[in-house]
């Protein structure tokens, strides 16, 4: 049997939270989609693989599957839905000829090697078979307006996984069919093989196979990967002087003001101190070392810039970051009426939920150069978590 894969890893994420797209995102210091596509390299049957990316991710998925080369193909760009998706990476493993394929959802990266074993099993007496868990809750259906219907016989129900393995003839055959109707929204390619009157077994799932959809599901897996992880902190400052203008730029907010801040670049002093303090606790160099004023490509940047390659810096390191805290110092503008805003653009940057953002303004009593309203300065602080590796 020559046996092929399509891993499907083009989603966005969202309800996973901000940031990457949760099939790049770390779990015991490697991105989930490694996990995924390591599994099936390991396994000896599988013979070729395809992973089907959206056309934002090629650096993303690049930095993923860095080593695991030996089995796969070039990454193709899929299509508006999962079925579109699905189609160009049987295409693009057309010519390898295979007899079955196994097409598996990239967010599923706690797939064993047994389940890979009784997915290949099946396929030799049956021409489609997908993994399938008993329903152990009752389940009701429940009306429009919310009120049970009807109570069904969970002996009768069994939630579905993937990997779900197809012979590869029938299964592009049934895609083609459907292109051709202008059929494209079937949720997964066992409700495709059935509307082409394809007969669906069914093996054994594992309760482990898990579809990572929420963020929750990462701080679980996580707790049970065995990580160490350790706590550290950063600390970061800076401060502008005002110039010529009609607004100033804090926390990537453009807010009114009789004056402007000079600086190389956007002079957005609450972001240049957030990008040190994270730079801080991975024990990277300051801002201007990353960033220098004297390089002309930075003059007029916008900040965001800077704090996300810090972020990404950490990301790198398997770190993620818990929280962000800024706070101001300047005599005008007032800070209150835009710290909402401030801390929603500062966690959208971040890739962080608003709750993990502080941003806070004080004064000095009319003392100093910022009493004086010359300026403004920004103190902030990072906390991040990062795996704890042995050297």
């Amino acid at each position: 049997m020559r046996v092929a894969a399509v891993i499907v890893a083009g989603g966005r994420g969202h309800r996973a939270g901000t940031g990457k797209p949760k099939q790049y995102r770390q779990i015991g210091g490697e991105p989930l989609l490694r996990r995924t596509l390591r599994a099936f390299h390991e396994h000896e049957a599988v013979g070729r693989i395809v992973t089907v990316i959206h056309s934002d991710d090629v650096a993303d998925y690049d930095d993923a599957s860095g080593g695991l080369d030996k089995k796969s193909l070039p990454p193709v760009i899929g299509g508006a839905t999962r079925q579109l998706s699905v189609f160009a990476g049987l295409k693009a493993i057309e010519t390898a000829a295979p007899d079955f394929v196994l097409v598996h959802d990239a967010v599923r990266p706690l797939l064993s090697q047994a389940l890979l074993s009784r997915a290949i099993e099946t396929a030799k007496t049956a021409s489609a078979a997908v993994p399938v868990v008993p329903v152990t809750d009752t389940v009701k259906r429940v009306d429009a307006s919310g009120n049970v219907a009807a109570t069904l016989d969970r002996n009768e129900l069994r939630l579905t996984q993937t990997p779900q393995i197809f012979s590869f003839a029938k299964l592009i055959d049934a895609h083609r069919r459907a292109a051709a109707q202008g059929l494209q929204d079937f949720s997964d390619d066992a409700s495709l093989a059935e509307w082409a009157g394809i007969r669906v077994a069914t093996f054994a799932g594992e309760p482990e196979n898990v579809k990572f959809t929420t963020a929750d599901d990462f701080l679980r897996a996580e707790a049970l990967s065995g990580t160490l992880y350790e706590f550290r902190s950063g600390n970061g400052f800076d401060v502008h002087a005002f110039g010529p203008g009609d607004h100033v730029t804090l926390g990537g907010i453009k807010i009114p003001h009789t004056k402007g801040l000079t600086g190389h670049s956007d002079a957005d002093v609450v972001l240049h101190a957030l990008t040190d303090a994270v730079l801080g606790a991975i024990g990277e160099a300051d801002i201007g070392t990353h960033f220098p004023p004297s390089d002309e490509k930075w003059r007029g940047a916008s900040s965001d810039r800077f704090l996300r390659h810090a972020i990404e810096l950490l990301q790198k390191m398997g770190g993620r970051l818990v929280n962000l805290d800024a706070t101001l110092l300047c005599e005008a503008p007032k800070i209150g009426p835009h710290r909402g805003a401030m801390r929603a653009s500062i966690a959208a940057i971040a890739g962080i939920d608003m709750g993990r953002v502080a941003v806070k303004a004080t004064t000095t009593e009319k003392l100093g150069f910022i009493g004086r309203g010359e300026g403004i300065a920004a103190i902030a602080n990072a906390t991040v978590r990062i795996p704890v590796r042995n050297s």
